[in-house]
């Protein structure tokens, strides 16, 4: 037999309110917390290590980008300081910055200096020539 007073109907839904009330009580009752308190002990930890992980993470990836702006700055240090190098070592560039020395270029060919002994036992010749 359905009834389709709505007073039934009414009647039906407060009793499944009160046994959906009855089930919390019963779930959150002392005994039942005492016994699931290490799994919430333990969730606990979880959500702290969560969130100590995304904070060491944030941390660690700005420290890569500081570490590779740095690197940067010092590649283009290394390639201003290599051009530089360059330009200086070029001969017409040394010969002008050693000339407030008295240094001039050599325009004469360099004298060969010859070893007097031979080292395979035999006396060579001795002196200077020129190449």
């Amino acid at each position: 037999m359905v009834t389709s007073c709505p007073a039934a109907i009414l009647k039906i839904m407060s009793e499944q309110q009160r046994d959906t009330r009855t089930e919390w009580k019963r779930l959150l009752n002392y005994r039942w917390m005492v016994r699931n308190f290490p799994y919430f002990l333990f969730l606990s930890a979880l959500a702290v290590l969560y969130i100590y992980n995304g904070h060491y993470a944030d941390k660690t990836v700005r420290n890569i980008n500081k570490v590779n702006r740095e690197l940067k700055e010092l590649q283009y240090e290394y390639k201003t300081l290599k051009a530089d190098v360059m330009f200086r070592s070029k001969q017409s560039e040394l010969a002008k910055s050693v000339e407030i020395f008295g240094l001039k270029e050599a325009v004469s060919v360099p004298y060969l200096l010859k070893d007097s002994v031979d080292y395979s036992g035999r006396r060579g010749q001795t002196g200077i020539s020129r190449k």
